[in-house]
C-alpha cells in the first residue's frame, strides 16, 4: 500500500509493494488448499487441517499467519485458525466469493505470464503468445482451468450485475442482447430489474451450453429470455433494439475492437443503442483501478482499458456516437452508442 501523503518515504514502502506477489501466491495456496472452506463451521487447529488435507503443518501454520497479518483469517488461539469477514470470501459458493478468481490468478495462464511481462514491455504483444499460443484455444485444450476461469467470469459479474442493472434505463429499449454474455448472470440481473424487458444471450455454442447448466436465465426468466449462438468476430445476430457488451472491447486490440464494432453496428437498427460495459482510465494522473487491470490486459490478451475519448474514436470508426458515459461503481461504466 501507498504511504499516506506527507508521511516520510523510506526503501522499504517499495519492497512492501513487491510483497503483492508473495501475498497474491500465499492466497492461490490456501484456495487450492480448501483451507477457507475446511474452517465454514468453526475455528480449526493448524494439525487438524494439515491430516485433512495432508500437508506439512508446520508449512501451513507459516502460510496461516502470514496470511492473518493481512486480514486474511484469524488466528484464535495459537495454532488455531478461524475465517474471518475477509476470508470468507474464498469459501465456495458463498455470496461475493472470490474463490475461482484467486485460484485462476494463480495458475500457469495468468502466472507465467507475469513473468514475461518484460517480453510484452518490449514487444507490445501479449507475453500469452509467447508462451501459450492463442488464450481461448489453450483454455478449450485445458477444460480444468477454463471452468475455473468460467466460474471467475461469473463471480466477477456477480459482484458488478446488480449496480449495472439498476444504473441505466434498460427497459427503455423493449429487447436486449447480451453480446459475448457469458453465463448470463447480468442479463438475469437486469432483466429481474426490468420486468416487461426481453432479453437474448448470445455467445459462442460451448458457452451457451454452460449457460443452459448455470440455470441464470431459467424459471420464471425462461418467458422472456433465448439463448442464440454468436461469435461476435465473425457476426452479430440482429433482431433486438439494444445491444449490450460487458468487458469485451477491453480484451481485444484496436483492430480487433473495431472488427466487433462493425459487426455490433451490422446489427444495431437505426433507432437502437450499443451499451459498452467498460473500465474507464481517467484523462488524468489520479490513481486508478483501470490502469492496474491494463497490465493484465496487455500480458494475457492484447487488449487495453481505454479513456472515454478512445472510446469515442473507436466507435466512430464503426459508425457509432457516444451518447452518454453513466459511471456505475470504481471505474466501470456503461457506454451509450447510438448509430450514425
Amino acid at each position: 500500500m501507498a504511504p499516506h501523503s506527507g508521511s516520510s518515504i523510506t526503501p522499504m514502502d517499495l519492497l512492501r509493494i513487491c510483497d503483492g506477489l508473495v501475498i497474491q501466491q500465499a492466497l492461490y495456496a490456501a484456495v487450492k488448499l480448501g483451507v477457507a472452506d475446511l474452517l465454514q463451521d468453526g475455528p480449526r487447529s493448524t494439525s487438524e487441517i494439515a491430516g485433512q488435507i495432508e500437508v506439512n503443518e508446520p508449512a501451513l501454520y507459516r502460510l496461516l499467519r502470514a496470511l492473518a497479518t493481512q486480514g486474511v483469517f484469524e488466528e484464535t488461539t495459537g495454532r488455531t485458525f478461524a475465517n474471518n469477514q475477509l476470508s470468507r470470501f474464498l469459501c465456495t459458493g458463498v455470496p461475493g466469493s472470490v474463490r475461482s478468481m484467486v485460484l485462476f490468478r494463480g495458475s500457469e495462464l495468468f502466472y507465467q505470464c507475469f513473468g514475461e511481462i518484460v517480453y510484452s514491455v518490449q514487444t507490445g504483444q501479449p507475453a500469452r503468445s509467447k508462451l501459450f499460443g492463442k488464450s481461448w484455444e489453450y483454455l478449450r485444450d485445458h477444460p480444468e482451468l477454463a471452468r475455473i476461469f468460467d466460474d471467475a467470469m461469473t463471480e466477477l459479474s456477480a459482484l458488478s450485475a446488480p449496480a449495472i442493472a439498476a444504473a441505466y434505463n434498460f427497459g427503455a429499449h423493449g429487447t436486449l442482447m447480451d453480446v459475448a454474455g457469458g453465463n448470463g448472470i447480468l442479463l438475469a440481473a437486469i432483466l429481474n430489474v426490468h420486468p416487461a424487458l426481453r432479453g437474448v444471450l448470445a455467445d459462442q455454442p460451448h458457452v451457451i451450453e454452460r449457460a443452459k447448466q448455470r440455470g441464470f436465465l431459467g424459471g420464471e426468466l425462461a418467458a422472456r429470455a433465448s439463448l442464440q449462438p454468436c461469435d461476435f468476430l465473425h457476426e452479430v445476430p440482429s433482431g433486438c433494439r439494444a445491444y449490450l457488451m460487458k468487458n469485451a472491447i477491453v480484451d481485444w486490440n484496436d483492430e480487433q475492437a473495431h472488427t466487433i464494432l462493425d459487426n455490433c453496428r451490422r446489427a444495431v437498427p437505426s433507432d437502437g443503442v450499443l451499451l459498452l460495459v467498460e473500465p474507464i482510465v481517467p484523462d488524468d494522473n489520479r490513481p486508478s483501478w483501470s490502469k492496474i487491470v491494463d497490465l493484465p490486459m496487455l500480458v494475457l490478451t492484447g487488449g487495453k482499458t481505454r479513456t472515454v475519448d478512445e472510446h469515442r474514436e473507436l466507435l466512430a470508426g464503426a459508425s457509432f456516437r457516444l451518447n452518454q458515459v453513466v459511471p456505475v461503481v470504481a471505474d466501470l461504466s456503461i457506454i451509450e452508442a447510438l448509430p450514425t
